[in-house]
Order: structure tokens, then C-alpha cells, then sequence
């Protein structure tokens, strides 16, 4: 069985009695929740714990984290962001999901500024599938439509992806890539654009099973990470004249 860890800031659902109302166990529990029902063994970890809760100990355990943050990137540690990114480069997945996009770990695997147009209007977002056959789009249809979302908008500052997976057009005329995925060392990684934290975005069941199909596909695949270094011959070597 996968073991996943939802990663929220937290901060949000402490100030704003509105996201509180949304989601009274947190982003992170909303999400570790129905992560739990499709029979994940679950937990979660948030900013304000002591080392973020991502201790060795737990991340070396996590199969697939799973990453929201929004308001307190920069006090994120440097020097844990350094440990997420090794157990991705190891094997380990990662769903960044909306304003993650701006996280020091998603900055960092990307090597970009990650940058992009947004507006919170309230406005109808419509997710098209822009890869029917890939296994984070199973379950979903042509298209899912949100009634209420912040906007996000090209151009997103982000290396070309391996995969574009869905296509948001919003009501103010903005498209944006939504569903985002790249290989980084032996993990991959997917970034998910929907999750602004005043609207109920995460109760959508087709948000659910997007984020579900995820973790499935982003759980590490059964091979070492490759060696690297000075490497002797696999055959028997002619000395050359020279050499």
C-alpha cells in the first residue's frame, strides 16, 4: 500500500473564518481524507510543526507527497527543501497542487521562477482533457467545470512539461496549462492548478479523483536510483597505445 503525506501551510484555515467554515480539518485533511477512503495510508504534515513535520523519519516513509502552500513559502526550510528534493530525485512523487506553483521545491525542480498571471474574481473555470488516455485522466470526461475559481493565467514561466494533461479556460478569456507533468531524477512529478483555499474546490469528486489518480501514477517505481561516477568496464578492455 502507497503511504502518502498531505503537506499544508495551515496558515489560511487559522485567519480566515471562511476557509475555516470550507474546510474545518484543514486543506490538508479534506485532502488526506478522501485520500484515505480510495485506500491510501494516509497521514499529514503542516508548516508550524517541528521540522515542518517532514522529519527523516517521515519522508523516508512517503511514497507520494503531496504539497499546498500559499502565504508562507519563504519560511519554509531551505535545508528541507534540500531533503524533499533528494527523495525526488530518489523515487519519491510529488503533487504540487495551485498556489504550490510558487514553493521553494517546486522552484527548485523546475529551475524556473514558476511565475504566471492570476485574478480571484470568483470566475468558471473549465479543465479540458488534453490527454484522454492518460491514467491521472481516468474517470474524468471531456472536461470539468468549477463554477467558482481564482484565475490563473498563461504564461506560466515553467520548463516545457513531459506531459500536458488538462487546459483551464477561465470566464475572463485566460487559458492556463493546469495538469503539469515532469520526471525529476527517479520521481515524477504533477502539478495540479485548482485549489484556491475560499472556494470548495477540493469537495469536487472529479477533483478528488484527479488528485487520487495522481498519487497512483506518481508512486515510485521497484528500481534503485541509477549509479553514477567513475565507472570500471563491463568487458575486458584492449590496452591502447596511447591510453
Amino acid at each position: 500500500m502507497a503511504r502518502i503525506t498531505v503537506w499544508n501551510e495551515n496558515r489560511h484555515e487559522k485567519i480566515n473564518p471562511l476557509v475555516g467554515q470550507i474546510y474545518p480539518q484543514g486543506i490538508h485533511g479534506a485532502i488526506a481524507q478522501f485520500l484515505t477512503e480510495a485506500g491510501f495510508e494516509t497521514g499529514t504534515a503542516t508548516l508550524d510543526e517541528a521540522e515542518h513535520g517532514l522529519t527523516d523519519e517521515v519522508l523516508h516513509s512517503t511514497d507520494v507527497l503531496v504539497w499546498w502552500g500559499h502565504l508562507a513559502h519563504d519560511e519554509v526550510s531551505d535545508e528541507i527543501v534540500r531533503k524533499v528534493q533528494q527523495r525526488v530525485l530518489d523515487g519519491m512523487g510529488l503533487i504540487v497542487l495551485h498556489s504550490g506553483h510558487f514553493s521553494k521545491i517546486f522552484k527548485l525542480l523546475m529551475g524556473t521562477s514558476c511565475d504566471l498571471k492570476w485574478r480571484e474574481a470568483g470566475e468558471k473555470e473549465r479543465l479540458w482533457v488534453i490527454a484522454p488516455s492518460h491514467p491521472i485522466a481516468e474517470g474524468i470526461g471531456e472536461y470539468i467545470q468549477l463554477e467558482e475559481e481564482e484565475m490563473y493565467g498563461e504564461h506560466f514561466d515553467i520548463p516545457a512539461p513531459d506531459e500536458v494533461i488538462f487546459t483551464s479556460w477561465f470566464e475572463g478569456g485566460e487559458v492556463f496549462r493546469s495538469g503539469c507533468t515532469f520526471m525529476r531524477g527517479n520521481g515524477k512529478v504533477f502539478y495540479f492548478r485548482p485549489g484556491h483555499e475560499t472556494y470548495p474546490t477540493y469537495h469536487n469528486a472529479d477533483i478528488q479523483r484527479v488528485i487520487t489518480n495522481a498519487v497512483k501514477w506518481a508512486q515510485p517505481v521497484g528500481r534503485q536510483r541509477p549509479v553514477y561516477g567513475n565507472a570500471q568496464p563491463l568487458e575486458t578492455l584492449t590496452a591502447k597505445a596511447g591510453v
